[in-house]
């Protein structure tokens, strides 16, 4: 769940918060919050924030097998000159079908 400091902040980057629990009646406002900031604009934002933290899960779980598969920017890049400079795209080829294989098991 994201907290209620990050969805202040993301209402007010300048906001002086403290909190001690998951509880909007327990914030404490150092700077007395001059936007008079609701628990309702705060509840808001946390779904906000957590609905597009959830929308990228499959970002996150494919960059792990990415890397667990070998598909990094250093293979990329050995693969990118080979395939240039040495007319060899056999490396391009492996990563790109590593790369298929881990979007179809994770999809969007």
């Amino acid at each position: 769940m994201t907290t209620i400091a990050n969805a202040v902040l993301a209402l007010d980057s300048t906001a002086q918060i403290s909190t001690v629990s998951d509880n909007l009646d327990e914030i404490i406002w150092h700077d007395g919050n001059p936007n008079g900031i609701t628990a309702e604009q705060i509840t808001a934002k946390q779904a906000e924030l957590q609905t597009a933290y959830d929308a990228q899960e499959y970002a996150r779980e494919r960059q792990v097998a990415y890397a667990a598969a070998g598909c990094t920017i250093e293979a990329l890049a050995v693969a990118t000159f080979e395939s240039v400079f040495a007319d060899d795209s056999s490396a391009a080829v492996k990563l790109q079908i590593e790369r298929e294989k881990i979007k179809a098991a994770i999809p969007k």
